[in-house]
């Protein structure tokens, strides 16, 4: 994964994460990158500071890794949001839209069987990796009480279609 400063053409700075650097291309050059705070499609890296390093040694351990591939649970179809007067402000609908990206990018879809290969994955039965799929409230409830953390998306539609 490769960490970018965004800018968009009005000015507002955000983050944003990529697989690789023809990722970001490929998703700036398709509309699919939004500012958040306007909702602009119009986004540019912007100049970012070198990462210098310490003369300090490095550790001799390294702190315990984030769980960063944890499962996602996605309900399909898309689950409808409702803000007020029933429409997705913009800016929320560009950061749903830029997660389902990643998560559709970087992760294995499992569909129906996702409770199942989470318990695998958690037993050690089945290889450690993000995974999506669909789980109803019940199977949610179960891995939840069985200690496997998931998480539940809004999945929205794609911003390419």
């Amino acid at each position: 994964m490769i960490h970018y400063d965004l800018c968009c053409k009005d000015g507002h700075r955000f983050d944003g994460w990529f697989k690789d650097s023809k990722s970001f291309e490929k998703q700036a050059t398709s509309g699919l990158l939004e500012c958040p705070n306007c909702g602009t499609s119009d986004v540019t890296r912007a100049l970012m500071a070198p990462a210098v390093s310490k003369r300090t040694p490095a550790p001799t351990q390294l702190p315990a890794p984030q769980a960063t591939n944890l499962p996602v649970s996605v309900a399909q179809p898309e689950i409808p949001v409702a803000v007020g007067d029933g429409r997705l402000p913009a800016q929320v609908r560009a950061a749903l839209q830029r997660l389902r990206s990643e998560v559709e990018s970087n992760c294995e879809y499992v569909g129906p069987a996702f409770a199942d290969e989470a318990r695998r994955m958690h037993r050690g039965e089945s290889e450690h990796r993000g995974i999506y799929g669909e789980t109803t409230p019940e199977q949610a409830e179960s891995l939840a009480e069985e200690g496997i953390e998931v998480a539940k998306i809004p999945w929205v539609p794609r911003a390419d279609g």
